[in-house]
C-alpha cells in the first residue's frame, strides 16, 4: 500500500473536523450580528419577582384577618336593664341608754330594688329593723328620703316608699320556673360602699331553709353561688332577662361546726316577695295566721332537762284573752305537738306549720296537758305582729 492510499481517510477526518468548526463560528458571529443591531424594546424581558418566596414543600398557613367590634353580651344588657332601678337604703339606728351613758347613734346600710313608678323600694325587713330615719341613694349617687310603708319579719321583706325621683322600675319575674344551673346576677351595695356591685353565679338550689335561730325557718329560698356580701341584702338577684326573680337576703360562711364555706347565698322568691310586698302596700302589714299564744320550743334537750312528756313541741307560756286559743280552752303549761296535718319535730316549726294556713282557715290542734292527749279545731285570726 502506497503512501497516499493511507492518508486519504485521515484527511478527509480533518476536513470533516475543520468545517465543522468553521460552521459553528460563523453561524455564531451572524446571531451575534443580528441581537446586536435589533432595537433594545423590542428584546424579549422575563420579569422576576422583586423578592422570590422561599419554596416550602409544607402547606401554607391561612392568614385570617379579624374584624374587632364592640359587643354587647346578654348579662351586660341584663344590668344595663336592672342598674337603674337599685338602690342603696341607709338607715340610723338610735343610741341606747347604758349605765355609762347614751351611746352613738349606728349607721347601717343594705341594698333596695324600685318596683313601682309610685316610688315603692322592696328590700330585707332585717335591713330597716330598729332604724329611726331611711334615705336611699339612686344608682347616680343622688340621696333623698324615704320611709316605711311596712314589715314582715318572718319573710324577710319590707316595703319602702319615697316621694324622691324614681329612676326605674324592675321588671318581676317568676321564680316558680328557676332551675339549678340557670345563670344569674346579684346587684347591691356590698359594705355600704361598693353601689351597683355586679356579681354572676347559678342557682346552685331551690327550695332551701334556713334556721333563723328564732323558732322557725325561712322556707323556700333560692340557693345561689353569686357572691352575696354585707350590704347586699335587699338587693335584687336578676336572670339574664332582666327580671328579678329574687330579693338577696344572707349568707352562710360556716356550718356551726366550724367548716367554712364560700358561695352560700340566698335569695327570698320573687313571687312570695311580690305577694308580701301587695299587701303591705294595699293594707301597711302582711297578714299572717293568729292563735293568740306566746311559746317556748321544746328540743330532746329541753326535754331531758325538765322531764318533759315529748321531744318536740311548743310550750305554751302566755294565751291572749279572747283569743282563736282561749276560746278552745289552751292554758298556760300545755304542749301543742300538732299544727293541722305537721307534727311538730326538728323539721317542723310551730311557725312554719301555722304559716301554711291563711287567717280565717278552721284547723286542728293537738296538744298534752299533765300527761293526756287532748284536740281541738282552732279558726285561725289575723294579726301583723309578731305574736301568733
Amino acid at each position: 500500500m502506497s503512501w497516499k492510499r493511507l492518508m486519504y481517510p485521515i484527511f478527509l477526518v480533518v476536513a470533516v473536523i475543520l468545517s465543522t468548526i468553521i460552521g459553528s463560528l460563523a453561524g455564531g458571529a451572524a446571531v451575534y450580528q443580528i441581537i446586536r443591531l435589533m432595537p433594545t424594546s423590542t428584546l424579549p424581558v422575563l420579569a422576576l419577582p422583586a423578592n422570590p418566596a422561599p419554596v416550602n414543600n409544607s402547606s401554607s398557613p391561612q392568614i385570617m384577618t379579624i374584624n374587632t367590634t364592640e359587643i354587647e353580651t346578654t348579662i351586660t344588657q341584663a344590668v344595663q336593664n336592672i342598674g337603674p332601678t337599685v338602690v342603696t337604703v341607709v338607715g340610723t339606728i338610735p343610741g341606747q341608754d347604758t349605765f355609762f351613758g347614751k351611746t352613738g347613734d349606728i349607721t347601717v346600710s343594705g341594698s333596695g330594688v324600685f318596683i313601682s313608678k309610685d316610688g315603692y323600694i322592696l328590700t330585707n325587713n332585717h335591713v330597716v329593723e330598729g332604724i329611726q330615719a331611711v334615705n336611699i341613694v339612686l344608682s347616680d349617687g343622688t340621696q333623698q328620703k324615704a320611709s316605711i310603708v311596712g314589715t314582715d319579719q318572718y319573710a324577710d321583706l319590707a316595703v319602702l316608699k319615697t316621694t324622691g325621683r324614681v329612676t326605674g322600675v324592675a321588671t318581676l319575674g317568676n321564680s316558680d320556673v328557676l332551675k339549678p344551673g340557670e345563670s344569674v346576677i346579684a346587684i347591691g351595695s356590698p359594705l355600704g360602699d361598693f353601689k351597683n356591685t355586679v356579681t354572676v353565679g347559678v342557682v346552685s338550689a331551690t327550695g332551701r331553709s334556713i334556721d333563723t335561730g328564732n323558732g322557725y325557718q325561712i322556707e323556700n329560698l333560692i340557693q345561689t353561688d353569686a357572691a352575696i356580701n354585707q350590704g347586699n341584702s335587699g338587693g335584687p338577684l336578676v336572670n339574664l332577662a332582666g327580671q328579678v326573680i329574687g330579693i338577696n337576703t344572707l349568707m352562710v360562711r360556716n356550718s356551726g361546726s366550724g367548716s367554712v364555706a364560700e358561695g352560700l347565698g340566698f335569695a327570698i322568691p320573687v313571687n312570695t316577695a311580690r305577694a308580701v310586698a301587695e299587701q303591705i302596700i294595699n293594707k301597711g302589714y302582711f297578714a299572717r295566721p293568729y292563735m293568740g299564744i306566746n311559746w317556748q320550743s321544746i328540743t330532746p334537750n329541753i326535754a331531758a332537762r325538765y322531764n318533759l312528756p315529748v321531744q318536740w313541741g311548743v310550750y305554751v307560756t302566755d294565751v291572749t284573752t279572747s283569743s282563736p286559743a282561749a276560746k278552745v280552752g289552751l292554758q298556760q303549761g300545755d304542749i301543742i305537738t300538732r299544727v293541722g296535718d305537721a307534727t311538730l319535730d326538728e323539721t317542723h316549726s310551730y311557725i312554719n306549720a301555722l304559716f301554711l294556713f291563711k287567717p280565717g282557715d278552721q284547723i286542728d290542734v293537738e296538744w298534752v296537758r299533765d300527761g293526756q292527749k287532748m284536740k281541738a279545731s282552732v279558726t285561725l285570726g289575723e294579726t301583723s305582729h309578731a305574736g301568733l
